[in-house]
């Protein structure tokens, strides 16, 4: 109790009583560490406890990076005493293990333990190679060496470690054939003298499983462990893109024998990457190259939604671009493709890239089948790495016989990389492809070539052994040059993999499998196998080495129509043009219209000075002549297209529609709308009826009249074709199939006559136009009961009008919507204008012929005028007539006046004679209030109602 400070019980209270003044005391720790009391904290040990009870332990622990030496753990015994109190304990620094290992040779340290202050290494080396450095180095109380490690050379080979990561199981077996390759390839360079004659290539290999995971672990276990590896060989895509990112950190190449993803072409990702299996898109360089044989410019693509297939198709879409190659459609899908197919049927796609995997290729040509895209229109481009039967395969998820599948990929081309060099030439290793099979077979123990994984990889791995060799070898001499070796390389050492990357880099040899070179990329330039299925099995038909762009075609290839098939319905433009016969009968019309106009101008020039013919203003009749004649001759050009001129000549063609027609239409129905107009002017109004039949008609008021709307129609033409002239522009119209069972399809055209804005332009002229017509209606209803002989045949100028008016407003809309059918549109505008011209030369001109003939009044007034010798001309003589109408009408109306007067004489008289009868005073006061009446008549009134008969001869002057 006194030595424990009254607390004893209360630390131990289950120690028996007879113990409770046994034990240790407290020991000192060793120097940098300290003691670990179990039970206590620092601050008791310190402070109240002196004595450590019986069969009680401590630890020794160590400050920082120090370990104990000596007896880590004591134990209190009986005696008072504490354990291995005879031995020391002590926290030293611990000195780089990397000492206490020798390649070549063997390490002895004394004392034996961890490599502590006071440790002694011995080195000394294996059989064959010499100790180079000093036998011996001492572990200061530093932690480090006083001596540098040394090195067992051998006395003939240094030996370079290859770290390769072959995948024995997994996904991918690959490495079981490319193993044995790679370790054949070995044991050939090694027997070369020629090639690193001063160093030994040794594999350490470990199974990858072709699992990135697995991987993982395995690299860190090949950068970690000793030898330093010099190169690292990877095997699947996946691995060798988890092993080539990491590799650059240590300053390693990765040459890779089995990785095909184009992913890791990306040198930005994976500078240091090499490989001597081709990337997947190795393949499109062959096919844009039988697209260009082929004459294919438009090509579709079908894809399975897979990172591989992916970018490989972007690579293909960049190729063809540049090769002016156009991908039309482009469809993917993940487990499904049936409405992809139907995608491609749909747009009409004839040249189809596939890619996908074997199993999705099966359902792909299932619907091939049921969408009928095969045969002699279509043609397939697969992968080749299928099985040569893989369409045979009975498969249950889809719904397609044998028979089915065997008729649907019949005649497909597929592109496969040549692994196995077709020619029998030595390479670089002295062995033709053929004795390395035969080599590799004996490695193999006669194991079947397609029960082993990576076999057709094999020749792939062998060469990959071979350029890391021959590049090896050509980096000997520049690394001399600089002071260096390669067996000074470390994962710190730049300069040896700048080396081994250029030598690598600049590659070129033949192997067993081809000719070895490596692009920008880092990628295999190799040969491509092209084969077509004939027949149901597969026939080469060419190579192609995307290195030299060198095609070897044999010119065999097979196809069910008469050749390659188009890349697309061959389309063929056919113009449609007008019905000649239609354009011919029109024409006759046309040409008898203008004749029988050129007869009613005659006969209208002749009996000009016909009294009958003046009074119908034959100038305006003129015009309306020569204007149906223009409007004729527009039939003309209305039926010419481009089978009649050249398409640059159309234009032309198109302007002299428009302004024959315009002119023609202004002069035909201008003269006539101005005759009626001025008849409606004239004697339409009753309160100024009579005063305006007074009027004379001046003729240059109607010529102006028509002048006018001329002048508007040849403005607004004027200003149309030099704002927006017309041109030529083409209608599409359906394709259509001939009937024939052609790959062809046939595009109607039709040229029309348009201008940029043609609808505005058509609004305004239709516009007019439209208003003039109906105007010209109204006028013509108006005056259809107004008689005057200043303009007789207003009324059959009011009857064509009607007809012009309503052929007109019919024909315009029709003409617009029927004009995609040339025969239609054309028969029924011309038509139109025919009967129009007709109508108005017939109503206007023959019921003059017929009068003129059948009362031969020409004949009487030519007869008259020289009868009497006059030199009046027929204007004086009408007038004359019409003012002894105009004498007779006033005559009785001064008579009826005069009646009146006399009335009105005899009604005053009377009247007076009442007012004188009247009272004086009633006279007077009426005298006062009102004038008196005059007696004589208002002097005005007399000379307005008294009319004397001598007066009548003055209205003749």
């Amino acid at each position: 109790h006194l030595l424990c400070g009254g607390k004893l019980f209360c630390l131990w209270p289950t120690i028996p009583h007879s113990y409770l003044f046994s034990g240790c005391a407290i020991i000192r720790p060793p120097r940098d560490g300290g003691i670990r009391y179990r039970g206590l904290t620092q601050e008791q040990v310190r402070e109240i406890v002196q004595i450590l009870p019986v069969d009680y332990e401590i630890e020794y622990i160590c400050r920082g990076n120090r370990v104990i030496v000596g007896p880590k753990v004591r134990k209190c015994l009986p005696n008072g005493t504490w354990t291995d109190m005879t031995q020391h304990s002590r926290c030293l620094l611990l000195c780089p293990r990397v000492w206490t290992s020798l390649e070549n040779g063997r390490v002895t340290a004394k004392p034996p333990g961890p490599p502590v202050e006071g440790t002694v290494l011995h080195y000394s080396c294996h059989a064959g190679f010499i100790l180079e450095g000093r036998n011996i180095s001492h572990c200061t109380k530093l932690g480090k060496w006083d001596a540098p490690k040394p090195t067992c050379l051998c006395e003939c080979k240094k030996k370079l470690y290859i770290g390769a990561l072959f995948p024995m199981s997994g996904g991918w077996p690959g490495g079981q054939a490319c193993m044995p390759s790679a370790q054949m390839a070995l044991d050939l360079v090694n027997n070369r003298s020629d090639i690193l004659p001063d160093y030994e290539l040794e594999l350490i290999h470990y199974d990858s499983m072709c699992d990135p995971g697995e991987a993982t672990k395995l690299l860190y276990d090949l950068l970690y462990t000793e030898p330093i590896k010099i190169v690292l060989m990877p095997g699947c895509s996946g691995v060798s893109t988890l092993v080539a990112e990491a590799a650059r950190m240590w300053n390693l190449i990765v040459l890779s024998y089995g990785s095909s993803s184009p992913a890791l072409s990306n040198r930005q990702r994976f500078p240091t990457f090499f490989r001597t299996h081709p990337s997947a898109t190795l393949h499109n360089p062959t096919r844009v190259q039988l697209f260009q044989k082929w004459k294919w410019t438009r090509i579709a693509t079908i894809q399975q939604t897979t990172e591989v297939f992916t970018s490989t198709l972007d690579d293909l879409e960049q190729r063809v671009k540049e090769a002016g190659i156009e991908i039309s459609v482009r469809q993917s899908f993940l487990t499904d493709p049936a409405v992809a197919v139907k995608n491609l049927k749909r747009q009409d796609a004839r040249i189809i890239v596939g890619l996908f995997y074997e199993t999705e290729a099966r359902k792909v040509f299932c619907e091939v089948f049921k969408e009928k895209l095969y045969g002699k229109k279509y043609v397939w481009f697969l992968i080749g790495w299928y099985a040569d039967n893989w369409f045979k395969i009975k498969d249950p998820a889809i719904n397609c016989t044998v028979e089915n599948m065997t008729e649907a990929v019949e005649g497909h081309v597929t592109t496969e990389i040549v692994m196995l060099n077709p020619e029998t030439v030595r390479g670089v290793s002295n062995m033709t492809s053929q004795e390395f099979l035969t080599a590799l077979m004996s490695r193999l123990g006669g194991k079947n070539p397609e029960e082993t994984g990576g076999f057709q990889e094999a020749p792939l791995a062998y060469d990959a052994v071979w350029a890391l060799a021959l590049a090896l070898n050509k980096t000997v001499a520049p690394l001399k040059a600089k002071g260096r070796r390669l067996e000074d390389f470390n994962y710190n050492n730049h300069d040896i993999t700048s080396e081994i990357y250029r030598a690598l880099n600049t590659s070129s040899f033949e192997g067993v499998s081809g000719h070895v070179v490596f692009d920008a990329q880092g990628s295999r330039m190799a040969m491509t196998l092209i084969e077509q299925l004939q027949g149901g099995s597969y026939k080469k038909i060419g190579y192609y080495d995307s290195s030299q762009k060198n095609l070897s075609w044999f010119g065999n290839d097979v196809w069910i129509g008469a050749g390659p098939p188009a890349d697309r319905t061959v389309v063929i433009e056919e113009y449609r043009f007008l019905s000649q016969k239609l354009f011919a009968a029109v024409s006759v019309f046309a040409g008898l219209g203008i004749l029988l106009g050129i007869v009613c101008l005659t006969f209208n020039i002749y009996n000009g000075n016909v009294r009958y013919i003046q009074n119908s203003q034959p100038y305006l009749n003129n015009m309306t002549a020569v204007g149906c004649m223009m409007a004729l001759a527009a039939v003309f050009p209305l039926g010419i297209d481009g089978h009649h001129v050249h398409r640059s000549q159309f234009p032309v063609v198109c302007q002299f529609r428009l302004w024959l027609l315009g002119l023609g239409f202004s002069l035909a129905y201008g003269s006539m709308f101005t005759k009626i107009w001025w008849v409606h002017t004239l004697f339409t109004k009753k309160e100024e009826k009579k005063e305006k039949k007074k009027q004379h008609l001046e003729p240059w008021k109607l010529y102006a009249t028509v002048g006018v709307l001329l002048a508007i129609d040849f403005l607004s033409l004027m200003i149309w074709q030099i704002v927006d002239p017309l041109h030529i522009t083409v209608e599409k119209f359906t394709k259509e199939a001939p009937k024939e069972d052609l790959d062809v399809l046939i595009q109607p055209l039709l040229e029309h006559c348009n201008s940029e804005k043609m609808n505005t332009w058509l609004g305004v002229v239709y516009g007019y136009k439209g208003l003039l017509l109906l105007l010209g209606i109204f006028l013509a209803y108006e005056t259809k009961s107004v008689s005057t002989e200043k303009i007789n045949d207003h009324r059959a100028v009011g009857m064509a009008i009607y007809n012009v008016a309503v052929l007109c407003l019919i024909t315009a809309p029709v003409t617009m919507i029927l004009s995609s059918q040339q025969d239609a549109s054309f028969a029924f505008a011309s038509l139109a204008i025919v009967f129009s011209a007709y109508i108005t030369m017939v109503v206007l001109f023959v019921p003059k012929m017929r009068r003129l003939i059948t009362r031969g009044e020409w004949q009487s007034e030519q007869q008259d005028t020289l009868k009497t010798g006059s030199s009046t001309n027929n204007n004086d003589e009408e007038k004359s007539r019409q003012l002894e109408r105009e004498n007779r009408e006033l005559q009785k109306i001064i008579q009826e006046k005069e009646e009146r007067v006399s009335a009105l004489r005899n009604q005053l008289a009377e009247r007076q004679a009442l007012r004188n009868r009247r009272r004086p005073s009633t006279g007077q006061n009426q005298n006062h209030s009102a004038p008196p009446p005059s007696s004589q008549p208002d002097p005005n009134k007399m000379s307005r109602n008294h009319c004397h008969n001598s007066q009548i001869p003055l209205l003749y002057k």
